[in-house]
């Protein structure tokens, strides 16, 4: 019998993805899985490519594309290297983990209190819960890069998160010189590697920190958000390692007794 085409696979994953765990939102189905239009969303493609794909109609995919329609369809290891092999491609080797584990996700779930999230080691994120939608809003709307704190970071400005001005330089040399350590303990992951390139073709500012920060895990960083209605908050952003993993748990926590531990506690209640 002949093996499955990479259409048909991709087919096949995309009708099986559950979409509330990719943070779509829930509208009525005809059908299971992803829509097309979805996929092409959390992948960073057009939707013409993926029905070219699925069809059998376009080229080869390229490794950082099918990382990306890996990640977006939350595949584990083992169906990855499938749908790489079924594109002509070997398998990513040193890849970065970006299937979060049951523990670590009902982990996140139970945090009602705090504002918490998953991310993997190159910064897209994976995960959130209530609290974190309530204090940043739907991370369920960003699309494609967006998604990766990095390029957010670089490519656009986030006027209702920042950090004290006077750390600001620190703040943004710290997660280039993250990415980096990333990059040079995985340099195999497709999919890392063309996010890199992608910033330093897209961000002259990302390009000379590239160069001139050092690489360095980031620990984290006290946080000011202008929330809309619950108003200024300054949250300690701590960057936890997932124990077995190099996946990062994010989570914002208020000095207890503070105005801000007040508001944060009214936001996330009301939610």
């Amino acid at each position: 019998m002949k093996a499955p085409g990479f259409g048909t696979l991709l087919r096949g994953f995309r009708d099986r993805c559950d979409a509330d765990l990719t943070g779509m939102v829930a509208t009525a189905r005809r059908a299971p899985g992803l829509r097309r239009e979805e996929l092409a969303l959390l992948a960073g493609v057009s939707v013409d490519y993926v029905v070219q794909l699925e069809q059998g109609r376009a080229a080869r995919p390229s490794a950082p594309v099918v990382a990306a329609l890996s990640r977006a369809l939350r595949l584990d290891r083992d169906d990855s290297a499938l749908l790489h092999r079924a594109a002509g491609l070997a398998p990513a080797t040193g890849s970065l983990t970006r299937v979060v584990p049951a523990g670590l996700e009902r982990m996140v779930t139970r945090m009602r209190e705090w504002p918490a999230a998953v991310y993997s080691a190159d910064w897209w994120l994976l995960r959130w819960n209530a609290a974190w939608t309530a204090l940043l809003g739907d991370s369920a709307e960003l699309r494609g890069r967006a998604r990766n704190v990095v390029w957010f970071e670089m490519t656009q400005p986030n006027p209702g998160v920042w950090v004290d001005p006077a750390e600001d330089q620190t703040y943004r040399d710290a997660i280039v010189g993250d990415l980096r350590v990333a990059y040079l303990e995985n340099p195999g992951d497709a999919e890392l590697a063309d996010l890199v390139t992608a910033l330093h073709e897209t961000s002259p500012e990302f390009a000379e920190r590239w160069t001139a920060a050092r690489p360095a895990r980031y620990r984290g960083m006290r946080k000011h958000i202008d929330h809309p209605d619950a108003g200024p908050m300054v949250l300690d952003g701590d960057v936890l390692q997932a124990p077995g993993s190099d996946l990062r748990l994010v989570v914002y926590s208020p000095a207890p007794g503070t105005p801000d531990a007040t508001r944060l506690a009214r936001l996330t209640t009301s939610g």
